[in-house]
């Protein structure tokens, strides 16, 4: 892929190296999809900020407060994640449309949030079950309430595990391309995944700029993933040993 968009000629590269290489396709690339990029950005970094929003204390409650049916809803949580996509896009249509979601930042950003939300959920759970109550409750010894300890001493105990459940749900939106598709009917609101899917059919022939493109968009996952990796590590296991 990165020896095509180095190519000067417009077709795919058979060789491990380019033989000519030049940044021309990286050039329009940039022109072409540098909104659609900053699109994904917003909307992956939207639906992380609502996804943990939700998923922390949502997790902190089925782990510590011996709520009844936690487990239940654990397993139920555990199956929304076999919903096909492509029946939630159009369910959520539907709903959009008559909320005026549809073609916005907002409705996207949500859309995908839900993405990561029964995952971020399990995962930050599974870490939270592990965090001893004697810390808590010396928290409320302390003058704390509830909120105060959770936000203090809780979230900052699980540091890791927010890190991995914010990085996946930030993988998950960045590469969402059935919400896309389904909820935009304009360009007004494009990201980078379905900017490429037309990008494809309008410039079939000139392949080093669309090959400079797919590029550019594995750049950002690639780095948070180099970047996060030990503490996806550490928060991927911590929740396996009591």
């Amino acid at each position: 892929m990165l020896s095509t968009a180095l190519q000067p000629s417009a077709g795919i590269a058979v060789d491990w190296f380019p033989t000519s290489p030049g940044l021309a396709s990286f050039r329009e690339a940039l022109d072409s999809q540098g909104r659609a990029l900053l699109t994904s950005l917003g909307i992956a970094l939207g639906a992380v900020a609502v996804c943990l929003v939700l998923a922390a204390p949502a997790a902190y409650g089925l782990a510590q407060f011996g709520l009844r049916g936690s487990r239940a809803i654990v397993f139920t949580t555990l199956i929304t994640q076999m919903v096909p996509g492509i029946v939630i896009a159009n369910a959520l249509y539907s709903a959009y449309a008559e909320l005026r979601l549809v073609n916005s930042y907002l409705g996207l950003i949500l859309a995908d949030a839900s993405l990561g939300l029964p995952f971020s959920i399990v995962l930050l759970r599974a870490f939270m079950v592990s965090i001893p109550t004697e810390v808590v409750e010396a928290a409320l010894v302390d003058g704390a309430n509830r909120f105060t300890a959770f936000v203090r001493v809780v979230l900052p105990m699980s540091r890791n595990a927010l890190i991995t459940a914010g990085l996946f749900t930030f993988l998950f939106a960045w590469s969402d391309f059935m919400f896309a598709l389904t909820l935009n009917t304009t360009d007004d609101v494009k990201p980078v995944t379905l900017s490429i899917y037309q990008f494809v059919g309008a410039h079939v022939s000139d392949w080093g700029a669309v090959m400079a493109t797919a590029v550019l968009s594995a750049v950002p996952a690639a780095v948070l993933l180099v970047v996060a990796q030990k503490y996806i590590s550490a928060g991927i296991t911590g929740g396996s040993v009591k």
